[in-house]
């Protein structure tokens, strides 16, 4: 698989990472599936492809819905997590844009959270059009910006920090994350019908478990805390339970209100 140098640091952060990514933010990228899937018209009797499946949860539920599923994912142990969760998909290893399949070969393709991951948006929906029939429907999430709170409690907790060069999408390859943004990143790629909407939500989290995520070297956070001294990694710790207090409940959990972009369109 080959790609920019943003897709190659995208390998190797989440290289062997699977198991943390299930038992942190897993659950926070679930949120959509459901609306993803509604968006895309995946149901009973349509092949739908899941790329960037991760540990399967849209596969999953895209295979609950009596749909024959393809999930792809470029790491190995996001595949053997989603081999787990839907034992009866075709599970294919693949990124974005390079996918092994077919010209026209589903009916629908979903792509949740993906295109915050790659280095060539453009690119990679067009790879997503390529493998749909003419007729059937792509749909795709991505995080928001201006931030909502919760992305933007990570910025506070290591604003201060110096993390050296961060990996980044090309400026000439990227798209603004707003519905306008999102809208024309599909449409330019020749979708019809195309239509975004802000999906909100709060995401209640352990604050241990939600720490454990950057601990565990999962994102830009994560990359960040590796780079420091251990000395350095305790403070962040610390200002991370002084900042995330406001959000705490009485229960103890942490409430953090989120969004996300949904976009779909029609491949004509």
């Amino acid at each position: 698989m080959t790609g920019t140098s943003f897709d190659d640091h995208e390998r190797e952060r989440w290289a062997g990472r699977a198991a943390a990514y299930e038992r942190t933010f897993a659950r926070l990228c679930a949120y959509p599936a459901a609306v993803l899937l509604d968006a895309a018209g995946a149901g009973a009797g349509m092949r739908v492809l899941d790329v960037g499946t991760g540990t399967g949860t849209v596969a999953a539920l895209a295979a609950g819905r009596g749909a024959t599923v393809v999930a792809v994912d470029a790491e190995p142990s996001m595949l053997a997590a989603a081999r787990r969760s839907v034992p009866g998909a075709a599970l294919v290893r693949a990124a974005l844009p390079h996918l092994p399949l077919p010209t026209g070969a589903v009916d629908a393709a979903v792509a949740n959270f993906v295109l915050n991951h790659v280095g060539d948006p453009a690119a990679a929906v067009a790879g997503l059009r390529r493998t749909v029939r003419p007729g059937g429907r792509i749909a795709v999430t991505v995080w928001p910006s201006p931030q909502p709170p919760l992305q933007r409690l990570w910025g506070e907790v290591f604003a201060d920090v110096d993390g050296g060069e961060l990996p980044r999408v090309a400026a000439e390859r990227d798209f603004p994350r707003t519905e306008e943004g999102l809208t024309g990143l599909l449409a330019g790629a020749g979708l019809d019908d195309v239509r975004c909407r802000t999906l909100t939500w709060t995401h209640r989290a352990d604050p241990d478990e939600w720490w454990s995520g950057p601990a565990s070297g999962l994102g830009i956070p994560g990359l960040l805390l590796q780079r420091q001294p251990q000395a350095t990694r305790e403070a962040l710790r610390r200002r991370y339970l002084q900042l995330s207090a406001r959000y705490r409940d009485a229960d103890g959990l942490l409430a953090l209100p989120t969004a996300a972009l949904l976009a779909s369109g029609v491949v004509p």
